[in-house]
């Protein structure tokens, strides 16, 4: 099963990071932004599945492209963010972290807006 090769490179890469964080933190740290890195071109094939199976659902459904799109984008967002964010604070940075997160949710908010829109449109459509 690929999770067990996903979790134990990660248990391997974390007990190496650990015994060679307090000499070399610099390679602490790219150790993990490359294990971080491998674990998600691993994943790739999966999130083009899933991707690949909503796209076909919303056609069957008849939703506009622009939402789903905006999901999509949405989704992508909070990975990256999350991913970055995480890096930050493995590197000790938990301010910046925290920055990268609050970007994260502002860009989703004005991203979502549209959709939050038609929704509510869609309400004061249907009540009387």
């Amino acid at each position: 099963m690929e999770i067990i090769q996903i979790v134990g490179l990660s248990l391997v890469t974390t007990i190496l990071v650990v015994l060679i964080r307090e000499d070399r933190p610099e390679i602490a740290l790219q150790m993990s932004i490359v294990i971080g890195v491998i674990i998600f071109l691993r994943m790739i094939d999966q999130i083009l599945l899933v991707v690949n199976m909503l796209r076909d659902l919303s056609q069957r459904a008849n939703i506009e492209s622009l939402y789903i799109t905006t999901i999509f984008k949405i989704i992508g967002i909070a990975y990256v963010a999350e991913f970055g964010s995480q890096i930050c604070r493995d590197a000790g940075s938990s301010s910046i972290a925290s920055k990268i997160d609050f970007a994260a949710k502002i860009i989703i908010l004005v991203l979502s807006f549209p959709i939050l829109m038609a929704v509510m449109e869609l309400i004061i459509r249907i009540l009387p």
